[in-house]
């Protein structure tokens, strides 16, 4: 893996021996988009010392008008801060999809060289429950702190725009992995203005990554490396993920940064941007050529 790709890893026992530790942040990030509160669900219970992390109040630019947006460096910090989140903490992020929405957190540090400051807990809180370890259903209450992050991209090559997406189709040297519901890249299921997928992307639900239906922790790197061969795919191909608002995508970013690939972008835009432009080309139906232009 990359330098500026890094991941950090943390099992469920190593963290229960750092409950309590100051100088350890654990942030709860679960969310939803089938109508519950990830707030709620984290009231209802998380692991002790944890407090609730939102990754769309913590890493979307309010201001932009397409939604989902990386925000601006200062923002994120100012957020970070605000949580009692300094530049002395370590952060460990957790939810209950395998890291999904942790998988944005990771991006926006990632984007602004700081993918350091975070361990990801494999398994997340779906494992962490199966294990029958302690929860708790207190809020801390964390000082405001100061977290630095500076004022331009350490990596700005982490992330794609439409540009990139455009050049990628033209050129044929990367290649463009949707990682939606197979409903959403056919167009049966539409979710902006337009639906559908960009012409030629291949499809990889981004779940095929982790052991959805077991303790949701990533499959073997070699289990994913092959996945992708099959779509012509290697570690050292260029890859653009993109999804509906660049979670999924920057999910899918990680789990190819963990299984060895070394040139990996997240279409942060996403389909809120491309599905919504009317500009911009779009194709229906079945992968592997069996799709139409539009």
């Amino acid at each position: 893996m990359s330098e500026r790709l890094t991941a950090h890893f943390v099992d469920t026992g190593w963290l229960a021996e750092r409950l309590g530790n100051p100088l350890v942040r654990i942030v709860d990030c679960r969310y939803y988009f089938d109508g519950r509160d990830g707030y709620e669900e984290y009231r209802k219970g998380h692991i002790p010392g944890a407090r609730y992390l939102d990754w769309t109040v913590v890493t979307v630019d309010p201001h932009d008008p397409v939604a989902y947006r990386l925000a601006p460096s200062q923002y994120i910090a100012g957020r970070l801060g605000e949580l009692g989140i300094g530049d002395e903490h370590l952060i460990v992020g957790y939810d209950d999809e395998g890291g999904h929405f942790v998988a944005r957190l990771w991006l926006a540090l990632a984007y602004y060289g700081k993918a350091d400051r975070l361990r990801i807990l494999e398994g997340g809180w779906t494992r962490w429950v199966a294990e029958g370890r302690s929860t708790a259903t207190d809020e801390p209450v964390w000082p405001r702190a100061a977290f630095h992050l500076p004022s331009t991209p350490v990596h700005p090559e982490l992330v794609a725009d439409a540009r990139d997406v455009l050049e990628a189709l033209a050129s044929g040297k990367s290649v463009v992995l949707d990682v939606r519901r197979l409903s959403e890249y056919t167009g049966e299921e539409v979710r902006a203005r337009h639906g559908g997928h960009v012409p030629g992307a291949r499809h990889w639900f981004w779940q095929r990554s982790l052991d959805w239906d077991g303790l949701r922790m990533f499959r073997p790197p070699e289990e994913v490396r092959a996945g992708l061969a099959e779509l012509g795919v290697t570690t050292s191909t260029p890859v653009i993920t993109y999804c509906h608002g660049g979670v999924r995508a920057a999910h899918a970013a990680l789990a190819l940064a963990r299984a060895g690939f070394r040139h990996v972008r997240v279409y942060v835009g996403s389909w809120a941007e491309w599905g919504n432009r009317d500009d911009l080309p779009r194709a229906l139906g079945l992968p592997h050529g069996d799709g139409r232009e539009s």
